[in-house]
């Protein structure tokens, strides 16, 4: 009986064991597992026999440093299975390191006892730099790279925009709900906050929104700011500071105020204090996001003034503390009778030097709204005076969510490596967004996050890989996607190369193969009403024309496509001539951005040879086969990896699949009725009537604004 006891004890042991060791996602790509190469791991103990910092005189052993200290205490003791000596802080750095205050550079010292130096002008360059040399390790770097490794951010303020309701749902986000429990602060504070703030650190992100853009006033209220500041507290050492967004109404509605027109002195006067207050509780706190005038949002324009008026009075409040405002550009109206994608543009440009020099003008990659794919949105370079902050969007809003695989750092390549030929050729989104075409000497670039309060953080295994991404691409934009998706995989899986390769090749493909199975040759907003999960290229009713499908794609029996050339909306004149002629001659433009900017027939030939018909049905078929193609390769590292992670993601690709086939036939019959063509060899029919896929509704899917 007493063996009996004993085993059964043993065995639940074993099993709590188990569970506490499983692979479920939390540590994301800071996991620091033992260096699998022996030669290697001895090789990277015998040169870090002690590691040091190099900082000015009077920045030793601050919050944040010590905070390093304790992130290279416990990945070194991962990685070499030994405690490293991390030495008292030196405080005789010689001159500053290139790039400002949160550069670092790595150096290795010979001596009797090899030590790394790492040496920063702050103390948050020394967390940046301990976290670079930890990657070093974890994705199995000779040890020579360690000897002059260096960084320095391009963009200043590199931000998450969490779009997180007080409720505690989250917009657009399919990874449970949101991370702050804001009725249990400011006395209950989850250890999770410092796990999120260690992963933004460890990427190079220093800001954080807590709220969502379409904002609720009573964040601004004294109970709620004293939570506010309970989580800058934590994220504090990490080097991440706190943002809101700001309601333009709150004057009135927690103020009791009669209005909030920002020429109101009063109004100015309530702001000013608020501010005071924020700055209070919350010393280092960055300033406020905006949505204004946009979506029913209250703005400056309810009282007849421009977005410039109103950013400026809260630029006004903020300016003493060294706070800033993000002004968010994407307004459109359906009263409006010009194109959706012109209607930013001819807004803010006559607005242009006329905001504060603590204001930035956020802009959407694109014009329209996250789309699977867009051209760039033709603000970027056409705003000399005025800093831009660039808007995307880590939530896979329209790209199945945190149900389907799609690795975005291409997709944020594609515009960031645009070229706006604002000031002559070269003059890159990424380089208007810096700083260096205009010199403008503040920067900000801005994600929208994918984060929940799932215990793997993202919902999909694999989405983690779209946060570390946008936090690379935020320190350096010239990094490949290539290169990213080769880091996170290693940092996430190990080094198996029997891993690597198949899983990065899935990464690097991935964002291609749900623009063809959804809006492929330039089609965009051809999703389901409100929840956007799944198509809807027949959404010809809604509460307003452009929240429609059929404004976008334009089908009829000739062809499809929107018409933004002089013939049509003219969209193109938004864009310097250069890029202007490529996007409106047809015979020039881009294949990508085809429908985008022309409606073509159905019979047009294409550079494959193929009429537009067919090629649009093949390209819809090659998504199918792309997912498909991808549950093989990852049914083939079964075995070199974790068995609870491989299964949630072999599930969730077979999902994948089937959402991929309901894209194709949907569309394809859809646009067959006005294309009166068969399908091409090698397209598989499907096996429901149109009316199925018309008829079909998901109820209760997460992120839908219905849901709040």
């Amino acid at each position: 009986m007493k063996f009996a006891v004993l085993a059964r004890c043993l065995l639940l042991f074993l099993a709590a064991t188990a569970i506490a060791r499983a692979e479920d996602g939390y540590r994301l790509w800071l996991r620091y597992e033992p260096v699998a190469d022996e030669a290697l791991r001895a090789a990277y103990t015998q040169a870090l026999g002690r590691v040091s910092f190099d900082l000015p005189e009077g920045m030793a052993w601050s919050p944040t440093l010590i905070t390093a200290v304790s992130e290279l205490q416990t990945g070194l003791s991962g990685l070499l299975g030994r405690k490293v000596v991390i030495d008292t802080v030196a405080e005789s750095l010689a001159q500053p390191v290139p790039g400002g205050d949160d550069a670092y550079s790595i150096r290795l010292e010979q001596g009797s006892v090899s030590r790394v130096v790492i040496a920063a002008n702050r103390d948050v360059g020394a967390i940046y730099g301990a976290f670079a040399l930890l990657r070093q390790l974890q994705t199995a770097r000779p040890v020579a790279e360690l000897d002059g490794l260096a960084g320095a951010p391009r963009i200043k303020r590199r931000l998450l925009n969490h779009w997180d309701n007080l409720t505690g749902t989250v917009e657009r986000g399919q990874a449970g709900h949101s991370l702050w429990k804001w009725f249990e602060l400011p006395e209950v504070v989850d250890p999770r906050y410092v796990d999120y703030a260690r992963a933004c650190a460890s990427v190079g992100l220093n800001g954080t929104v807590l709220n969502n853009v379409n904002a609720n006033a009573t964040i601004l209220t004294e109970p709620y700011l004293r939570k506010v500041a309970a989580l800058a507290n934590v994220f504090r050492s990490y080097g991440v500071r706190v943002y809101l967004t700001a309601r333009f109404s709150a004057p009135k509605e927690i103020g009791g105020l009669p209005t909030a027109d920002p020429l109101d002195p009063a109004v100015a006067a309530w702001w000013k204090d608020k501010v005071d207050e924020i700055y209070r509780h919350v010393p280092d706190f960055g300033g406020f996001l905006v949505k204004a005038n946009s979506e029913g949002q209250p703005g400056p324009q309810d009282y007849g003034r421009t977005h410039a008026a109103g950013a400026n009075l809260l630029a006004g409040a903020l300016a003493p503390h060294g706070g800033v405002v993000i002004w968010r550009a994407f307004v459109y109206s359906h009263e409006a009778p010009d194109d959706r994608h012109k209607q930013a543009y001819s807004e803010f440009t006559p607005l242009d030097g006329s905001f504060r020099p603590n204001v930035f003008v956020q802009v959407k990659n694109g014009a329209i709204d996250f789309m699977p794919r867009e051209p760039f949105h033709p603000l970027f370079g056409a705003m000399p005076r005025t800093p831009l902050a660039p808007e995307l969007q880590i939530a896979q809003e329209y790209l199945g969510g945190a149900l389907q695989l799609a690795f975005l750092a291409p997709m944020w390549k594609e515009t960031l490596d645009s070229d706006t030929f604002c000031a002559g050729a070269g003059s890159t989104v990424a380089r208007v967004v810096d700083g260096s075409v205009d010199q403008h000497a503040d920067s900000c670039i801005a994600g929208v996050a994918n984060t929940g309060d799932v215990r793997n953080w993202t919902g999909h295994p694999l989405a983690a890989a779209n946060w570390y991404a946008f936090g690379r691409l935020a320190w350096d934009h010239s990094l490949s996607s290539e290169t990213i998706a080769d880091e996170w995989t290693r940092m996430t899986f190990g080094n198996d190369a029997t891993v690597v390769t198949p899983v990065s090749a899935m990464l690097l493909a991935s964002r291609e193969t749900v623009v063809n199975y959804s809006m492929p040759l330039g089609l965009h907003h051809i999703m389901a009403e409100g929840h956007h999960y799944g198509p809807g290229p027949w959404v010809a009713k809604s509460g307003r024309p452009d929240w429609t499908s059929v404004y976008y794609h334009r089908a009829d029996e000739r062809g499809v496509g929107f018409d933004r050339t002089a013939a049509g909306s003219n969209a193109v004149a938004q864009y310097r001539p250069e890029v202007a002629q490529l996007f409106g001659d047809p015979a020039r433009c881009p294949e990508k951005y085809l429908l985008w900017f022309h409606h073509v027939p159905w019979d047009r030939p294409l550079a494959s040879g193929r009429t537009l018909w067919d090629e649009l049905a093949l390209r819809y078929q090659s998504g199918v086969e792309g997912v498909r193609g991808w549950r093989q390769a990852w049914a083939a590292v079964a075995g070199r990896i974790d068995h609870e992670r491989h299964a949630h993601v072999e599930q969730l690709l077979r999902r994948q699949e089937k959402d991929a086939a309901f894209w194709r036939d949907g569309c394809l019959l859809y646009f067959q009725t006005f294309a009166k063509r068969p399908l091409p060899a090698g397209v598989e029919p499907a096996t429901q009537p149109l009316d199925y896929f018309v008829n079909f509704r998901l109820q209760y899917v997460p992120g839908d604004p219905a849901m709040r």
